[in-house]
């Protein structure tokens, strides 16, 4: 594909995780969906980073989940005398302690508070879930406990394992910036590179497998065997609350290839109403295994006041998992950049997964009168239209014209196959350019406002 391949499968988050390990005081979460990486990124730093460190799995020492739970009930003091005596060595100051599968053991989190206070050691937990089992938990420890979500690699992170080095990132980035047309050897084979994303997705164990085999038959096996864990889960989840999870998941990927994408949930039965399976979607969404794209009724900051909640998208949490859905042809239609096929709702998911991963909410503005724009986000303090082209026509775009020609927006992007170009307030960027979009909110400081003034 691009140059030669590495072992190592970078992520961004690492430098994170390293910034808590030399400089962190409260307790550290990394949540995010079953598979994303995140017990190996934090067991992989700590062990280059040469620290004292201990790990339990509450999956994998099941006694001692039930011996942790039950000290857990009686008090704090008790939890810290089991933990030192479970971890089977001297525990010294500054130690730090790894929970992981942490949603199996949630009451931990419960006295995080009392952990950090007591001060002895450091604490990092990590756990799928999470946005599913915390909800209810009313002692949040606010102050104590620094929370970071985790997706499944992006496509720079993906470029990155593919051997792509710096230098030829940096060119992007410059060309992105300046709006300047990118190379176009170089345009060609990131386009490749990201119709091969497209195959394989952010999954690292999928990822590994390409880069190991080169081979889509083992890469699509890797996505089956995630999409049976979820499974699992959801079976778990409907016996006990009565969802319908199995059934709206596995929707997503023929939903996504109607004309307007938007998840029609009377497919799952025409007689249907929105708050029969509210608690379903609500539960993917918790769980972080699909991403909502809601509809907005009107362009204003903020966008979330304006939110249809019974209106939206629902893409899969990763790209390559709904490409392995569609099955073998689609697969290698793209092995062809997408000849003869609809990559309309890959091209979305892939773009929907890397906003999300860029900390964005997305939106997006749909009226029967001006047409829909796929994207709408707030950025830099305003609001930036997206819109995702896979065919020919990438300058066609009605509605996304219009609300720029009556003065709706300062500018907008139309993401496609084609290099950099600018018409007006539209710019025209390489599909794979979505990598270089990432917030950057900058709020003034203020000096204290001083009241007195208004004394009586």
């Amino acid at each position: 594909m691009i140059i030669e391949v590495v072992n190592v499968l970078f992520r961004k988050i690492k430098k994170q995780i390293e910034d808590w390990i030399l400089n962190g005081n409260d307790a550290l979460l990394i949540t995010g969906a079953r598979q994303v990486g995140k017990s190996f990124i934090i067991r992989e730093t700590l062990k280059e980073k040469a620290v004292d460190f201990i790990e339990f799995n509450f999956i994998k020492q099941t006694k001692l989940l039930e011996i942790f739970k039950s000290a857990i009930e009686e008090d704090a003091d008790k939890f810290l005398m089991v933990l030192r005596v479970a971890a089977n060595k001297h525990l010294k100051d500054g130690t730090i302690i790894f929970f992981d599968e942490i949603q199996e053991c949630k009451e931990v989190v419960t006295i995080i508070k009392f952990l950090v206070e007591q001060g002895k050691f450091k604490y990092v937990l990590s756990g799928s879930l999470l946005g599913v089992e915390l909800v209810d938990l009313r002692s949040a420890p606010v102050g104590y406990l620094t929370t970071i979500d985790m997706y499944p690699m992006d496509f720079e992170e993906f470029l990155i394992a593919n051997g792509l080095g710096d230098d030829v990132i940096s060119h992007l980035k410059q060309c992105y910036t300046q709006l300047t047309p990118v190379d176009d050897f170089v345009h060609d084979k990131i386009i490749e590179a990201f119709y091969t994303y497209l195959i394989v997705g952010g999954m690292p164990e999928a990822v590994q497998t390409y880069l190991d085999s080169n081979d889509f038959v083992q890469v699509s096996k890797v996505h089956g065997k995630i999409q049976r864990e979820y499974r699992k889960d959801f079976t778990r989840y409907e016996q006990s609350k009565k969802l319908k999870l199995i059934k709206t998941y596995d929707l997503i990927p023929a939903e996504l290839n109607t004309k307007n994408k938007r998840y029609t949930f009377t497919i799952l039965d025409k007689e249907l109403r929105f708050d029969r399976y509210e608690n379903s979607f609500n539960w993917l969404i918790d769980a972080g295994v699909s991403l909502p794209v809601y509809n907005v009724t009107e362009f204003k900051i903020p966008l979330e006041a304006s939110k249809k909640s019974n209106l939206f998208k629902l893409f899969l949490s990763d790209v390559g998992m709904l490409t392995s859905a569609y099955g073998s042809a689609t697969i290698l239609k793209l092995l062809e950049k997408g000849k003869d096929i609809n990559c309309g709702s890959m091209f979305e998911n892939a773009i929907a997964q890397e906003l999300t991963a860029h900390g964005y909410k997305n939106y997006y503005f749909n009226n029967k009168k001006h047409g829909e724009v796929d994207f709408l986000i707030e950025h830099n303090n305003d609001l930036l239209p997206i819109e995702v082209k896979s065919g020919k026509d990438y300058q066609k775009h009605s509605a996304l014209s219009y609300f720029v020609s009556t003065r709706q927006f300062n500018s907008a992007i139309v993401l496609s196959n084609y290099n950099v170009s600018k018409k007006d307030k539209i710019m025209y960027l390489p599909i794979y350019m979505i990598m270089f979009i990432e917030k950057n909110e900058v709020i003034e400081k203020r000096k204290p406002l001083n009241l007195r003034v208004l004394s009586l």
